[in-house]
């Protein structure tokens, strides 16, 4: 038996109702209530995820020195390295303790702002036009693709086959990168390489937002926020890539 987190109130029911008390998807036998709420405290940790990224993101591009630290002294390339692999060392405990409050919250802080650094080092050298347009077009995909998962549930659309095509891609994708590294090939596999990772992502939003509505169990919370936040900042930082190889 799962242990539930979630603070439900007989308001907050009351609150969903209309809409919210129909079934998400055809064969739906949990309350429709307590999966909206549960949906509803997945996509708020989301959004204090990215408050903080674009938080994070801002100081590192606009206080130039920031930047010029990682960029020009090797202590800021060593600390930039650490911050690097910091969101893959904490994903680690965050998996084994994402049922644990209130040590769920503060791994997924360091998490989120490990992340966001990384992401503001990246923007802190690239064009402003140009994360504009990323972050124009990372928000218009990533609602597009969330309404339609929601309504080819409703239908009876089920997308959990895309798991290991999606798991085999992101492996193509990771060797593709580290021969990117030793063996550059120009700025065409750049671009290559950023188109891939947009698809790629693009479908795991889709494949994630199908588990959060049929799948993630209501302690499940803390995972289902990293699962889709990744998602949503590797299609950013994968459009990005490609706008940047255009821009040169």
């Amino acid at each position: 038996m799962y242990q539930w987190n979630l603070p439900y109130r007989k308001d907050d029911l009351e609150a969903g109702g209309g809409s919210r008390s129909r079934p998400l998807y055809p064969t739906m036998h949990e309350t429709p209530e307590l999966r909206w709420g549960f949906i509803r405290k997945v996509y708020s940790i989301i959004a204090f995820q990215l408050l903080a990224t674009i938080a994070v993101s801002a100081t590192v591009v606009t206080v130039r020195p920031i930047a010029l630290f990682f960029a020009t002294t090797g202590a800021g390339l060593g600390l930039y390295i650490v911050i690097i692999i910091t969101p893959f060392i904490v994903l680690c405990p965050l998996y084994y303790y994402h049922q644990k409050h209130p040590v769920n919250y503060l791994l997924l802080g360091v998490f989120t702002l490990a992340l966001a650094f990384v992401v503001g080092l990246t923007c802190a050298f690239t064009n402003g036009k140009v994360i504009l347009e990323s972050a124009i077009l990372t928000t218009v995909v990533v609602l597009s693709l969330t309404v339609y998962t929601f309504w080819a549930a409703k239908r009876g659309y089920d997308f959990n086959f895309l798991g290991p095509f999606l798991f085999g891609a992101l492996i193509v994708l990771v060797v593709f990168a580290m021969i990117q590294v030793f063996f550059p090939l120009g700025r065409t596999s750049v671009m290559i390489y950023g188109f891939l990772a947009s698809v790629i992502f693009c479908g795991y939003i889709v494949y994630d937002t199908d588990n959060l509505i049929k799948r993630y169990t209501y302690d499940e919370y803390i995972w289902a926020a990293v699962s889709l936040y990744l998602d949503i900042i590797n299609l950013f930082l994968s459009l990005l890539t490609i706008f940047r190889a255009l821009q040169r």
